[in-house]
């Protein structure tokens, strides 16, 4: 049984082992639990992500304003493409989740982080590019 945490409602669904996860579907909102894309999350779905899914989540922590932040977006929106449903890719916004950011040790955006069974693994800051997250991702 694979758990895996809906970015949009938060829900924690279970996928039986065997089972395509791409086409898994939240059982309390109905929508796609990956879409080939980061899906921008509020503090609280973060941390449970973190807290309750059985694949790796790797987050985007950036700003609006920031313009490394929108360089690499699209780069991490391609990298999600190619790298879901075995990785989870979260945005989260530090403007909007300020306490959170703070609490993770952001210094600077971007700042992606790893994490898998419920442990921060790596960190890294700086723009790269989708073949540059992918191999980082795939290090960890």
């Amino acid at each position: 049984m694979t758990h895996i945490v809906c970015s949009h409602c938060g829900t924690t669904n279970r996928n039986p082992d065997g089972r395509d996860l791409a086409s898994g579907k939240c059982g309390k909102c109905g929508r796609q639990l990956f879409e080939g894309q980061p899906v921008d999350v509020s503090g609280a779905i973060l941390e449970k992500h973190i807290a309750k899914s059985d694949i790796p989540v790797l987050v985007e922590v950036w700003a609006p304003w920031c313009g490394p932040c929108k360089v690499m977006g699209p780069q991490f929106e391609a990298a999600a493409k190619q790298a879901e449903p075995g990785l989870r890719f979260v945005k989260l916004n530090s403007d909007d989740n300020q306490a959170l950011s703070t609490r993770l040790g952001i210094r600077g955006i971007p700042t992606m982080i790893m994490f898998k069974h419920r442990k921060e693994v790596a960190r890294v800051s700086g723009a790269m590019s989708s073949s540059d997250i992918l191999k980082w991702a795939s290090a960890q």
